[in-house]
């Protein structure tokens, strides 16, 4: 079967999963279909990936395609965590962003990298790299609809949707449980890199390198400011976007200027 087939169902069941949760945004539950057409999504995203893969014997790590994996993973990871906390709303945001970079990838196809080329070694540090973006997204989004909660509550009423969502100290809880989950994989991430990666200069790996770090130290500060001085509200949200912006311009600000901008000149 061709791969595109896979992409096409997964960008339409995207698409109409996340119409059936904007068409019930201010209801307790939206229908179950959202979560089945979602996970048909997901499942189509990564059949294409595989059928990628296995056909030209080779995986592209572009721009447009790592940026793909780690919206596929996000979605997936929305999926399993909605089921246990009321956060499927975020799907408005997550299942078009996903539909719209898997669009991207199949359109603008790159150069691919021989698995050859490959060994365990950078296929831990690669796929933890991704794994650990994929949960610090998400807990940017959650600090995002945190922040927004918090300034909902302070209104008298406050927003229809605010009622909807799971109490503040849920929402924190969850917070940290994907900080705690991202810096874990983060440091695997890191400790690989460091061991296997020869030549951080020859690669034009040493800003990825300096951002992650400084992502990573944002991030302990903040999950030890947690445990020692109980923080949290506004520090832990800011804390936890401008680490997130780290990582975002330490994973896709190179790749963007390399092989879309420069590219070009």
């Amino acid at each position: 079967m061709n791969s595109v087939y896979f992409a096409l169902i997964s960008v339409l069941s995207y698409i109409i999963s996340a119409g059936l949760l904007a068409k019930a945004f201010y209801r307790v539950k939206p229908h179950v279909a959202w979560r089945y057409l979602a996970i048909l999504a997901v499942l189509g995203h990564i059949s294409y990936t595989g059928l990628t893969l296995v056909n030209l014997y080779s995986f592209s790590f572009s721009f447009f395609n790592t940026a793909s994996i780690v919206a596929a993973l996000v979605a997936g990871l929305l999926i399993l965590v909605s089921s246990k906390h009321a956060i499927e709303k975020l799907g408005l945001i997550v299942f078009p962003l996903a539909a719209i970079l898997l669009c991207l990838d199949v359109i603008f196809p790159e150069n691919n990298q021989a698995i050859s080329t490959q060994n365990w070694h950078m296929d831990t540090h690669i796929f933890s790299s991704i794994i650990a973006f994929g949960l610090l997204n998400i807990a940017a989004l959650q600090a995002i609809l945190l922040s927004i909660q918090e300034q909902q509550l302070r209104q008298h009423p406050p927003n229809k949707l605010m009622l909807h969502l799971p109490a503040l100290q849920t929402m924190e809880a969850l917070l940290f449980q994907m900080l705690t989950l991202g810096v874990l994989f983060l440091s695997v991430s890191l400790i690989t890199g460091f061991i296997f990666i020869e030549d951080l200069f020859a690669q034009h790996l040493v800003h990825k390198t300096v951002l992650s770090i400084c992502a990573w130290l944002i991030f302990t500060g903040l999950l030890l400011g947690r445990h020692y001085y109980g923080w949290r509200g506004q520090t832990a949200i800011r804390c936890t976007l401008s680490g997130f912006v780290m990582i975002l311009l330490a994973y896709f600000g190179s790749k963007l200027v390399l092989e879309i901008i420069l590219s070009k000149h």
